[in-house]
This record gives C-alpha cells, structure tokens and sequence, in this order.
C-alpha cells in the first residue's frame, strides 16, 4: 500500500481518546500518518465556564493528545449539539478527507447514545464517498483523490445501543499495550474529569474507558483491551473485500 494515512473522526474532544486512540496508536506503530478531527469543539462541556472559554480550554488539550499520538491536528467545525446532517459540514468534512486523503476513516457508529456521534458517523461516510468526485466542492476547496478507503464505526458509548442492547465488533484490535499511552492522551482532557462525573455519573472518567475497553476485550476472548469496529459496506468506498486494518494489523487483530 503506497499512502498509508488514517482519519480519525470523532464529535467530540476526547471521543477519539476513548474509542479510537488505541487502533491509532497501533497503526501510528507500522508506519501509518495518523490524522485527528474532532467536528464540534465542545463548547458545552463544563458546568462553569462560558462556551467560549470552554471551546478554547478543549482546544488545546485536544491539541495536546494529537500531539503525543502524533497526528495532523485539524480544527473543530461547529459547535456542541449542532452536528447536523447538513450541505454546510458536508462540505468541510468533505475537505478534511481530500486534505487527509486516508486509506482509512475510523469514526463513530451509526447508532450511538447521542444525535452528534450519529450525525458525525453519517457524515464521515458521505465525505468519504464524494473524495474521489472533481464535482462536488469542498468548503474549503480541496482536489479529489481516487484511493480506495474503508470506513470503520466504532463501538457506542457503553458498547450498546440506546435501547440497550449489547454490541459486539467484527474486528477487535488489542490495545493492552497501549493502555498507559491511551490513558496519558485521556488526561490531556483535564476539564473533562469534573463534567463527566457531575452531568454522566462516570466517576473517574480513566476508570470508565478502561472499563469499556476490557469489555471489548472480553467479547473477542483474547485480548485483555480492545477496541471494537464494525466495517461499512464497500459499495462507493473501494473494492470488495478491501479491509486495510485487517491487513495492516494482523496479529494486533482478531477478525470474526
């Protein structure tokens, strides 16, 4: 495979920390180019700072994690809670895609506890089907590229559904070896300690992703942490068959 680069996109500061950091960092490991995009700046995740303050705030510890995995940092596009199915995100997630150019787009399941994972899980398909359309503009403009690519949905938060049913990945990836490093990155997320704890009941908001990725692990019967994906279908994305994380992984992963 001559360009190797993955994108991770998330809703949130700190989302691809707790779902997705682990599979970065592996790739990150082979050789991969890693890039980080979170669509909303998390303006409305703290219970005493304004929403500008709070945006800033994020910004930087989100700017700080990128930095450890390291990948290539792009800015938030809107605001908390105004992830929507929209002609105007399309656009700029569209140009985040042609300015990454990944083989590989890991972003949020379709089918999550909250409206913005879904939103930008639907998204980050639809960027990744119009890359290759010299048609479709971008915002802002960016030239298409004609690579196959593979969008992979994480696990939902509480590896369920909102009606709680249990979610098992076709593809888990051991993380056990980069728990601490998946644990440093979380921590850049200062701000997010008191918030989850005070509006989730999380408690310790480390303890809740650890716990999450042994469940994961406990369903693939193999691994003691994992993270979990599930592939979207190829059709308009690549080649049947194409699976780059299987390949790129191999003994890391464990396909069922």
């Amino acid at each position: 495979m001559a360009n190797k680069n993955v994108l991770a996109i998330a809703a949130h500061p700190d989302d691809i920390e707790f779902v997705m950091a682990g599979t970065l960092l592996q790739l990150a490991a082979r050789g991969w180019t890693v890039h980080y995009f979170n669509i909303a700046n998390g303006c409305c995740g703290s219970m005493t700072l304004s929403q500008e303050e709070c945006a800033a705030t994020r910004m930087l510890e989100a700017q700080a994690s990128a930095a450890l995995i390291p990948a290539k940092f792009y800015a938030p596009i809107c605001n908390d809670l105004e992830i929507t199915y929209s002609t105007e995100l399309l656009q700029k997630v569209a140009s985040v895609i042609r300015q990454a150019q990944p083989q590989i787009v890991l972003t949020h399941s379709l089918v999550d506890y909250m409206e913005d994972h879904q939103y930008a899980a639907r998204l980050a398909v639809t960027a990744a089907f119009v890359r290759g359309m010299p048609s479709y503009t971008p915002q802002p403009s960016a030239a298409a590229y004609q690579d196959d690519v593979a969008v992979y949905h994480a696990q939902p938060h509480g590896n369920r559904t909102p009606m709680g049913e249990i979610v098992k990945p076709t593809h888990y990836v051991d993380v056990t070896k980069f728990s601490e490093r998946k644990q440093l990155l979380l921590r850049t997320h200062t701000s997010q300690g008191v918030w989850l704890d005070d509006t989730q009941r999380m408690g310790s908001y480390i303890d809740t992703m650890l716990d999450l990725n042994r469940e994961v692990g406990s369903f693939s019967r193999r691994f003691e942490f994992a993270e979990g994906w599930r592939r979207h279908l190829h059709l308009g994305l690549s080649t049947a068959g194409y699976d780059p994380l299987r390949e790129a992984l191999a003994a890391d992963l464990l396909v069922n």
